[in-house]
């Protein structure tokens, strides 16, 4: 998963989105954190990515950079062909809004709106009718058909992160990224969302980015990819559980 030459990506690894060189620091002089050094990484289309590392690794960082939802200090971020570093706020808000999904472990959705009034919302402020077999296939896939009149609090947390990931895909959006989406839930429900995403790579050809602390969760994607210090460390394939617990433990975590 990471990219040697991630300006020139082989031309039979066709990549949803990728870093060049990205740094990010907070802060200055004394109070300087370089929360990621030069990383070069792609995601390529049609594929289940888990990045992983210790806390502090600089993992969310790098989701938030790569989803438009915080800006670099240097390099490039390039989703499909653009690239972040050229557009104003206005592009940047339309690329979110339609090219990019995100799940928050927080689920954040619309208090006042129903679930499926939550789900069809970046297409509402976009102006854009959803295309209705398949966002029927959406809901039916999550199991979400009976409880699409309900608001956010008479849901269960799993039920309000199915919202959520169904938002995240209506749009059909080029990639999906996804921050420890299962963290607030328990392990049967957590499984439940895992396996739909895993599902929607397989059946659906989605790209799906997550970031977790979980070996678990982390077992259901195809490539784990672990950041240390805010560097790409190493990677693993079709990660198994006990692989990524392992790897995990020589990192110290």
């Amino acid at each position: 998963m990471e990219v040697t030459d991630a300006e020139t990506p082989a031309a039979d690894t066709p990549l949803a989105a990728r870093a060049v060189s990205a740094v990010k620091i907070y802060g200055a002089d004394d109070t300087e954190v370089r929360a990621l050094d030069g990383v070069d990484i792609g995601f390529a289309r049609g594929c289940f990515t888990a990045i992983m590392g210790p806390s502090g690794s600089g993992k969310s960082t790098l989701m938030h950079c790569m989803a438009a939802l915080d800006t670099l200090t240097s390099g490039q971020v390039i989703i499909g062909d653009t690239e972040l570093g050229t557009l104003g706020d206005r592009d940047l808000t339309l690329l979110r809004r339609n090219r990019v999904g995100f799940v928050f472990q927080a689920y954040n959705l619309v208090p006042t709106l129903t679930a499926m009034e939550n789900i069809t919302l970046p297409m509402d402020l976009a102006g854009r009718r959803p295309d209705k077999n398949w966002l029927n296939t959406v809901i039916s896939t999550v199991g979400l058909g009976d409880r699409l009149s309900h608001r956010p609090s008479e849901l269960s947390g799993g039920q309000q992160q199915r919202v959520a990931v169904s938002r995240a895909m209506a749009g059909q959006p080029e990639i999906i990224f996804a921050d420890e989406p299962t963290g607030n839930l328990d392990s049967r429900t957590g499984t439940g969302i895992l396996e739909f995403m895993r599902r929607a790579v397989d059946e659906f050809g989605q790209t799906i980015v997550m970031v977790t602390h979980d070996p678990v969760a982390a077992a259901h994607a195809d490539t784990a990819v672990f950041l240390v210090d805010g560097r790409i460390h190493g990677e693993l394939a079709s990660p198994s559980a006990d692989e990524v617990l392992d790897y995990m433990k020589d990192l110290g975590d």
